[in-house]
């Protein structure tokens, strides 16, 4: 299938590039299949059955997704809360409302957001990212995590994200998916020196702590669908955080990092969830 989106911006939004994307559809792909963990439409047969083959290991596969969606909506809320009015989300995702600047906008309508993705289906749908409010702004760049320097030099950043104040960097469910062959850790430091005093660094991650066996069939499953996989110890993920400052309750699975009273997957146990999840402050 192939697809050429034609946007057009509204006040508040950014447009996206119109061009012809190949979705390769016959193949899985994580975005689609994260869709599909949560129970989205934007998915096709092989995502389907590559998840299966994830949940026939890993049965609480949804769970676990759920669990991590819902970490997104309260770190982000939570950030808002304490004054970061820029974000910069990458490995943003098929959309799924309510979308980060849902969430950072209706505590403070003038967040501005810049999503980033180098994943052509998450494209054809970046429209339904860039719908901010009037107050705010939203953007989107099409580049890889694993090129800080592109994202940093992209104008899309630029003319969005004053990088001399604090900027709230959320990198969900998205560094177990760069091994350390491709330098995962030293990714984040770059964007980290990129990033002001006052800035806030919001990461959730895959472990195989809780549940070994599991975690090695389910990033077999993802690296035999072409996808690169690692899930990383605590101590492999904080290392991530190093020379900032973790907001209580430092690291922790993610159903399990202020959880709220209308959270649904309170209860669950770490073995299901099998992601940590962390916010720190830069100093």
């Amino acid at each position: 299938m192939r697809y050429c989106p034609r946007q057009h911006p509204q006040r508040g939004e950014q447009p996206v590039d119109e061009r012809v994307i190949d979705l390769q559809i016959d193949r899985p792909h994580s975005a689609r299949m994260y869709d599909y963990y949560l129970g989205g439409r934007t998915n096709f047969t092989a995502d389907r059955e590559a998840v299966g083959k994830v949940m026939a290991v890993f049965p609480q596969a949804l769970v676990a997704a759920r669990a991590n969606r819902d970490f997104v909506h309260r770190s982000a809320r939570y950030l808002a809360e304490h004054g970061i009015r820029q974000f910069l989300d990458i490995g943003t995702g098929i959309p799924t409302s309510p979308n980060l600047h849902e969430v950072a906008q209706r505590v403070a309508p003038q967040a501005r957001v810049v999503y980033v993705d180098n994943d052509p289906i998450v494209l054809t749908h970046a429209q339904a990212l860039l719908k901010s409010s009037q107050e705010g702004r939203t953007a989107y760049v099409s580049a890889d995590l694993r090129s800080p320097e592109t994202i940093l030099a992209a104008p899309e950043l630029a003319e969005t994200l004053d990088l001399d104040q604090p900027v709230g960097l959320s990198l969900n469910a998205v560094l177990h998916f760069v091994p350390d062959a491709d330098g995962a850790h030293a990714i984040v430091e770059r964007l980290k020196a990129a990033l002001a005093p006052g800035s806030a660094l919001v990461i959730s991650h895959g472990t195989r702590d809780f549940a070994p066996a599991a975690s090695d069939q389910t990033a077999s499953v993802y690296r035999s669908a072409g996808t690169s996989a690692q899930a990383r110890t605590r101590a492999e993920f904080a290392r991530f955080f190093e020379g900032w400052q973790l907001v209580e309750p430092g690291i922790a699975v993610t159903h399990r990092w202020r959880p709220e009273e209308t959270d649904h997957l309170s209860d669950i146990s770490d073995a299901e969830a099998s992601i940590y999840g962390a916010v720190a402050f830069k100093p």
